[in-house]
């Protein structure tokens, strides 16, 4: 992430795998729902399907996430809970460049994360922690984005 980033002058943010999309609630009641999201939902295995490119800034380059049954109802999960309604299917990836850039940049980045990690294709992890962030889309430098809240999962029995 590092790397790509300065190359590409994007914005520096953790490494998250978005489970809920943005959306626009009282404080407080977000902190409920996050809360009540977060005690339902024991903790679960990501795999990476491979490094992949999307069409905007939020999506630049990105492991799309394999949709495997826990992965897609943790979503669901958590999307239920926030009253969250979704135009597109869920698409579970771990963005690790956010930017403007052009195709041609984009297949470069998306070709040097192959070479600098030659096992990121098959790279398994556990996803035992969630966040609340409140962000402004508008705001792509992120500096404004902050995290509300954060809980660790229960463990998964398998």
């Amino acid at each position: 992430m590092d790397g790509l980033r300065s190359e590409y002058d994007g914005p520096q943010f953790e490494p998250h795998a978005t489970v809920v999309g943005a959306i626009s609630l009282m404080e407080q009641d977000e902190l409920d729902k996050f809360r009540s999201a977060c005690d339902g939902l024991k903790a679960y295995t990501a795999t990476v399907d491979r490094v992949a490119t999307g069409t905007f800034f939020y999506q630049c380059v990105y492991l799309l996430l394999h949709a495997t049954a826990k992965v897609v109802g943790a979503s669901a999960h958590c999307t239920e809970n926030f009253g969250y309604k979704s135009s597109t299917p869920y698409m579970p990836h771990l963005s690790f460049l956010y930017g403007d850039l052009t195709d041609d940049d984009k297949k470069k980045a998306q070709e040097k994360a192959n070479i600098l990690d030659e096992s990121i294709n098959s790279l398994s992890f556990q996803i035992s922690r969630l966040a609340l962030w409140k962000t402004d889309t508008e705001d792509k430098s992120l500096k404004s984005w902050e995290k509300i809240a954060e809980c660790t999962l229960s463990l998964s029995p398998n």
